[in-house]
């Protein structure tokens, strides 16, 4: 048991390395949805897959959708107006289109509840790995291509990224424990960083983050909890919370 648990933890702080990178730059940006969106997008990519081709493409059709919803954002986002309309609404298109997918499937239910929060204990360690080695090279690509582009192309290639990075994610541990991640250690960072240009906030993510993981799993462990819905309440508790009492 230990073992999965080891295995599990690093799959969360693999997850929360590049997706806190992330965080840090949607609250920049001001579209705080984007991640479940685009997250739930790649679920329904997913859901296609296995609805009509009997889970065989699954990451292809899932990347696709993704990288759809991505490139959608990427064009609205740089409107000033209604553009958090535009991404409620993608992800309202997404997750009601799982449910229309899967709803007459015989494990239709078992498959969404894996979309939603996937019990990232049994993840095999093989997919630990590949995760690690993707993560790895996007973050390379994130980078160094950060530095040379600016406007439209700089906004292009982070969605792209973003894309892929969900798609991988959501696949290991499902849109809400990705949201989570994502979103929660950097906002709890933000209210203990001095600016949003503070050039250690994405190292405060990874500490909140990681302590947050270690309880989450932890506590599931012990009391026989769904360990995806745990980080999920853990991350959005610390947050919350660390955001409300840092109101002024």
């Amino acid at each position: 048991m230990i073992d999965i648990l080891v295995s599990a933890f690093f799959l969360s702080v693999i997850l929360l390395g590049i997706h806190s990178y992330f965080g840090i730059e949607i609250i920049k940006r001001g579209i705080i949805f984007t991640d479940l969106a685009i997250g739930q997008m790649a679920a329904l990519g997913a859901a296609v897959a296995l609805r009509f081709f009997d889970g065989q493409y699954v990451y292809l059709v899932s990347l696709a959708f993704a990288l759809s919803g991505g490139l959608a954002i990427a064009m609205v986002s740089r409107r000033a107006k209604n553009h958090e309309a535009f991404i409620g609404l993608m992800y309202a298109l997404g997750i009601s289109g799982v449910y229309l997918l899967l709803s007459t499937s015989a494990h239709g239910m078992e498959d969404i509840e894996k979309l939603l929060a996937a019990d990232i204990l049994f993840t095999p360690v093989k997919e630990v790995v590949k995760t690690s080695i993707l993560y790895g090279i996007l973050g390379i690509v994130i980078f160094y291509f950060h530095r040379k582009t600016t406007g439209t192309l700089r906004e292009i290639l982070f969605f792209i990224t973003f894309s892929l990075t969900v798609t991988s994610s959501v696949k290991l541990a499902g849109v809400l424990v990705v949201f989570a991640l994502l979103v929660g250690p950097a906002l709890a960072a933000s209210t203990i960083s001095s600016s949003t240009n503070d050039k250690w906030q994405l190292g405060k993510a990874w500490i909140i983050g990681i302590i947050v993981n270690i309880s989450a799993i932890a506590l599931s462990y012990k009391f026989d909890l769904p360990t995806g819905y745990t980080i999920v309440f853990a991350h959005a508790s610390i947050a919350m919370i660390s955001f409300t009492f840092h109101i002024n």
